[in-house]
């Protein structure tokens, strides 16, 4: 794969893989900016209290329905994902975990102590009713 100048190109998009470090951070700005809407729907949430009860009814039931629960079960996992990963960036900062096998496997750890999190959260508050 070469240009006109005989200089090699990129390669295509679908080609290349973006290393597990890569997708871990782009998680964490997504997972940053779906906190931000969900600290308005938490917003949103507390003010239908305040408006009355038939309105604070309908946001339960929207929250209560099969949509709104995926929703709470994203963001619950966006918050502890958050977390995990900041806790990796404050190790970072006292110069701990950099090396590239260490990185690789704080990955994993930040990615399972979010699922871990997640699901226990979600076992506890479907348990306790």
């Amino acid at each position: 794969m070469t240009n006109q100048n005989n200089r090699p190109t990129s390669p295509h998009l679908q080609v290349y893989r973006l290393p597990m470090t890569a997708l871990i951070s782009i998680t964490h700005r997504a997972t940053g900016a779906a906190l931000s809407l969900g600290a308005v729907l938490l917003v949103w949430v507390l003010s239908s209290v305040a408006v009355g009860g038939d309105y604070y009814a309908t946001m339960h039931s929207h929250l209560s329905a099969w949509y709104g629960q995926i929703v709470l079960f994203g963001f619950t996992f966006a918050l502890f994902f958050h977390f995990c990963h900041g806790i990796r960036h404050l190790l970072w900062d006292t110069g701990w975990g950099l090396e590239i096998e260490a990185v690789a496997k704080s990955d994993l750890v930040v990615l399972g102590g979010a699922v871990v999190l997640t699901l226990a959260t979600w076992l506890v508050a479907l348990t306790a009713g």
